[in-house]
């Protein structure tokens, strides 16, 4: 009996543990993903010009003029990953920035290298990970549901 009993104090440790790891990850999947959507937005900011040009001749997004696709773009650039920063409603942007990413790369596969590829990949896959678990403990979503019971 002692063992089993032992073993459930070693169970519920590693439990414990597990989801502090998982709040621990969850954050860090948030901070990547928000460098690599908040920076780009930045940069397009930065050089208005050379942004427009992009959109003009390389980005060329299904359905909509260039200039209303960089300023689309560049506001959900800007916007949405201060959101999932702050882990607020955080499933619902990371949705957002999912689909844009999958229009990003749609619209710019003719001039992707295998390594620009495989990085839109990757960021699909964090954003569809803090689509399925959320943005974990550490965030404003944790701290709204805990005060509401």
């Amino acid at each position: 009996m002692q063992g089993l009993h032992m073993m459930g104090k070693l169970f519920a440790f590693s439990t414990k543990c597990g989801n502090f790891l998982q709040s621990l990850a969850l954050l860090g999947l948030r901070a990547a993903i928000v460098k690599v959507f908040f920076l780009s937005g930045l940069t397009k900011i930065q050089s208005w010009d050379n942004t427009l040009l992009l959109f003009q001749h390389e980005y060329q997004v299904p359905g909509l003029p260039y200039e209303v696709a960089a300023i689309l773009g560049t506001a959900t650039e800007i916007t949405i990953p201060i959101f999932i920063a702050l882990g607020l409603g955080a499933r619902f942007p990371a949705l957002i920035l999912f689909i844009f990413n999958a229009v990003a790369t749609y619209s710019y596969a003719h001039a992707l290298t295998p390594a620009g590829l495989e990085n839109h990949i990757v960021w699909g896959i964090t954003l569809l990970a803090l689509l399925a678990f959320g943005p974990g403990k550490i965030s404003l979503d944790y701290l709204l549901v805990r005060s509401d019971t």
